[in-house]
């Protein structure tokens, strides 16, 4: 058995895998971030590592599973951000994550003093810098809480927080230290975004570089009283969330394309190589085993969903089985929703693909007296389909198809109109605990039970359903998308000068 751990920004997950990948048993537990200024993104850290026990005790609290079958354990979580930790490895403050936004003033002045900024750290990243990565985090703390760094000794992120706790051993992954942001070609840190963010300084204090398939050491005696896992169970490096989630939704060889269809919704294609086009736009995960990922993200993913059952279904969104019967609303239309187009662009920090727009807004073009409220509801299960053909299109496509994983994936009805839509087919992995399987297989791979992640990701896969285009919607969908194309090049162009 090959124990899982995802760290998310409001769950903790847990679960284990037999050799076969399969999901035996999991478990999480909810965590609230503390009260902050808005924009603000922030833990108690030390809670967190109190839910990872908690969590992994009831696991095994009805006696289906042993603690003692774990032979290895994985660990994965959200990304960048900055946990400051001192000389005997505890908290300085409150962690910092992902999604924080207090940089934003800094950043903006480094952009007006050099509006190449975003341009030249992308050409050692391949990605589009966020707030919330780790140095321009750590920039800011630079000039607003010089203190806390001056007694600082690491830099981590959160799986590797929980990994120290586990082994009291200090590294990170390749994936982290890529989207720091570092290089993407060296799967590394690298000076120069440190130099153009102002602190070269500060790179001491990052953690070393691992790759995440490789064994970080074991349960300490510590660990082990608090978790149950015995002294000495090996612990696996592990990698970011995202290629985490990538490598359980079983995705590694090139070409290879994974949707994650979530609150966000993140479209990616392996490659076996750096992938820097489309330029200074897009994200690029590296993933364990020499594998990098070009990803297009919609910000916005299932919450389309929600704010449809809140705003125009308010009646659907409080019976039994709300999205299930909004589904069905919406196949009680047609493909092409009688001519509407709805654009998703449905966030409050607008689109960073096809182009990163802070000011562009979702919504609905070519309403006429005719539309049912079924057209609009399908509307923007199309919306999201465009989309996701979109964000391969930029990409360059999908190549052997698409799997498919993330809430939206639960649902039949949207599956085969993502496929039907973006013209590849769709597999439905079987499992739920993506991230936590990739962090096992990591585990696994580390104790040499597979070669490589390449066999491990390839011996447990498999598919719980598969979507194939159907040729009778084809031209429907590829008339809409062009409408969708230009909707969206409107909602992008005009509307971002309106938007509050």
């Amino acid at each position: 058995m090959y124990l899982g751990l995802d760290i998310g920004t409001s769950v903790i997950k847990a679960a284990l895998f037999d050799g076969s990948g399969r999901e035996c048993a999991e478990a999480s537990a909810r965590m609230q971030l503390l009260a902050a200024p808005i924009g603000w993104s922030e833990l108690d850290g030390d809670a967190v590592w109190h839910l990872v026990t908690k969590v992994i005790k009831s696991l095994f609290h009805d006696g289906a599973y042993s603690v003692g079958d774990v032979r290895a354990v994985g660990v994965t979580g959200v990304m960048v951000g900055v946990w400051l930790l001192d000389e005997e490895g505890s908290l300085l403050r409150a962690p910092i994550l992902w999604n924080d936004a207090r940089a934003q003033v800094l950043i903006d002045r480094l952009r007006s003093e050099n509006p190449r900024l975003f341009s030249q750290i992308f050409a050692h990243s391949g990605s589009t810098m966020q707030l919330g990565c780790t140095l321009p985090v750590l920039a800011w703390l630079k000039e607003n809480e010089p203190e806390a760094l001056a007694r600082a000794r690491h830099v981590v992120c959160a799986k590797d927080y929980i990994r120290y706790r586990l082994t009291g051993r200090i590294a990170t992954d390749e994936s982290e230290a890529v989207m720091a942001p570092g290089s993407a070609v060296l799967r590394s840190f690298h000076p120069e975004p440190a130099e153009l963010l102002g602190v070269t300084e500060l790179l001491h204090l990052l953690a070393p570089v691992e790759r995440g398939e490789t064994c970080a050491g074991e349960v300490t005696a510590e660990a082990s009283a608090l978790t149950g896992i015995p002294v000495g169970t090996p612990v696996a490096i592990g990698t970011g969330d995202t290629g985490a989630c990538v490598l359980g939704a079983g995705a590694h060889a090139p070409g290879q394309a994974v949707t994650v269809l979530g609150t966000t919704c993140l479209n990616g294609v392996i490659f076996d190589v750096p992938a820097y086009e489309p330029s200074d736009l897009g994200l690029l995960f590296c993933i364990p085993g020499e594998r990098w990922m070009k990803t297009m993200v919609n910000v916005a993913g299932t919450t389309v969903l929600d704010w449809c059952l809140n705003s125009l279904c308010p009646d659907i969104g409080s019976g039994d089985r709300p999205y299930e019967a909004l589904g069905a609303l919406a196949e009680s239309s047609h493909a092409g929703s009688g001519g509407v187009i709805f654009v998703p662009y449905l966030s409050a920090s607008g689109v960073i693909a096809p182009r990163i727009e802070p000011g562009a807004r979702a919504g609905f073009h070519g309403l006429a007296p005719q539309h049912s409220r079924a057209d609009l509801v399908r509307s923007i299960y199309e919306g999201m389909a465009y989309a996701i053909r979109d964000c391969y299109e930029q990409i360059g496509g999908a190549g052997a198809g698409i799997r498919l994983s993330g809430g939206g994936a639960r649902s039949p009805f949207w599956a085969q109109m993502i496929s039907d839509v973006t013209g590849y087919a769709v597999e439905i992995p079987e499992g739920t605990q993506f991230g936590a399987k990739g962090a096992a297989l990591c585990s696994a791979v580390a104790i040499g039970d597979f070669a490589s992640i390449g066999e491990a990701v390839e011996a447990t896969y498999r598919a719980k359903r598969r979507h194939d285009p159907s040729p009778r919607s084809k031209g429907v969908y590829d008339e809409a998308f062009s409408r969708f194309k230009i909707a969206s090049a409107a909602t992008l162009d005009v509307l971002k000068g309106v938007a509050t």
